[in-house]
């Protein structure tokens, strides 16, 4: 199966990031997980949140931004892998003048059901 960047139309999900479900077992019958590009405007963030069941890796492609992770929070750049294990609260923020981008693996695949927000309920999707 293969699918071209140009025909993935990008959405919002509940943590106020942009996505490209480049991979996904709802749409092209792969089994076991996703693949989707993350965009994060530059000066904002993801709402805080987690994943009940889903363990996340999440690879930097583009940009820098600040990853908190649980009780941790540390910088990333294009080319690092974070592991994001099931439960753990996390985000992460764009820095500088460029939009922070990200390929994220779920595995189960992602489903909005099994994402928790954390912050503030009303607070705006991807400001800090």
């Amino acid at each position: 199966m293969k699918q071209a960047y140009a025909d993935v139309e990008p959405y919002i999900t509940k943590d106020g990031s942009e996505i490209r479900e480049l991979m996904h077992p709802a749409v092209h019958g792969n089994r076991a997980q996703s693949l989707a590009e993350a965009t994060v405007p530059p000066g904002t963030r993801t709402l805080l949140h987690r994943h009940l069941v889903t363990e996340e890796l999440y690879h930097i492609t583009a940009g820098a931004g600040w990853m908190t992770r649980g009780d941790e929070r540390f910088l990333v750049q294009a080319g690092d892998t974070v592991c994001i294990p099931p439960g753990t609260p996390h985000c992460i923020e764009a820095l500088g003048a460029d939009s922070l981008k990200l390929l994220c693996c779920c595995s189960p695949a992602y489903d909005h059901g099994d994402t928790e927000l954390i912050d503030e309920p009303g607070l705006p999707a991807g400001i800090a």
